[in-house]
């Protein structure tokens, strides 16, 4: 279907377009679509940044660490304390599955905001299925570990009889909500955050083909504290990703009411 140039092209430079899925190589197997997308690329880069970065942080190990070295130990760290300060000891053995998610989150925000990449944290199939794993992975490691008594977990405690058969099935709804409310923080705040960056961008060039070029400081100066701040959201996300995790991980394991 024919579709008017001008539109096209406006929408083709709208802020939207930086979240556009692209085929940058075709499969078709059957009748699925398993094409190799630009968010599959910026996955990549993202997971071999992650490899360099830890692995060139480590190479030397020197007792009085670099700042390279000090920066992933540091990060090591941060992650550790954390899943011990919201789950205790026994979180431990689950530590590679939450640093690997936090790493994963936290460099695709940063890697997001490079030109010309592509944030895959900004698309909710991408966020949704990382939020699916770990309600999936929680729920199951809470029916391996306590069996049948998991299910008390939606029995607060404390709460009179006559108010359980209403209790139990918010507690049971605001269980199965967790995947969608933390993959929708994710994805809403970095695709807004790109979004309002995308659109003070475009100030500049309306300033200066109006004949306001004097204005277009002030527009650049907005987009260096937008900038700011969407490094900083970026990873507050992934904390907070990481976090609630944990958390989640550690009513599994406790059956906290």
């Amino acid at each position: 279907m024919a579709t008017d140039s001008s539109a096209s092209g406006d929408a083709a430079h709208g802020p939207l377009e930086q979240f556009e899925i692209v085929a940058l190589e075709p499969i078709q197997i059957g009748g699925l679509d398993l094409s190799f997308t630009n968010s599959a690329l910026w996955m990549l880069i993202a997971v071999a940044t992650i490899a360099v970065v830890f692995a060139g942080g480590m190479r030397r190990r020197a007792i009085i660490p670099g700042r390279w070295q000090a920066a992933v130990e540091l990060t090591y760290r941060f992650v550790a304390n954390m899943l011990q300060d919201n789950v205790g000891p026994q979180g431990a053995r689950y530590f590679p599955f939450i640093f690997s998610l936090f790493l994963f989150i936290l460099f695709g925000n940063l890697l997001g905001m490079v030109p010309y990449s592509f944030t895959y944290t900004s698309h909710i199939a991408v966020t949704f299925a990382m939020a699916a794993v770990v309600f999936v992975g929680v729920t199951v490691i809470g029916l391996m570990r306590h069996g049948v008594r998991f299910l008390s977990l939606f029995v607060p405690s404390g709460v009179p009889m006559a108010l359980i058969p209403l209790m139990v099935p918010i507690e049971i709804i605001s269980y199965f909500v967790r995947p969608v409310s933390l993959s929708l923080r994710l994805f809403a705040n970095m695709m807004a955050g790109h979004t309002m960056l995308k659109v003070f961008g475009g100030f500049v060039g309306l300033l200066l083909s109006a004949g306001l070029g004097f204005l277009a400081p002030v527009s650049i100066i907005l987009i260096v504290i937008l900038t700011g701040f969407e490094l900083l959201v970026a990873a507050i996300q992934a904390y907070v990703f990481a976090v609630l995790s944990c958390l989640y991980l550690s009513d599994a394991l406790d059956l906290h009411h």
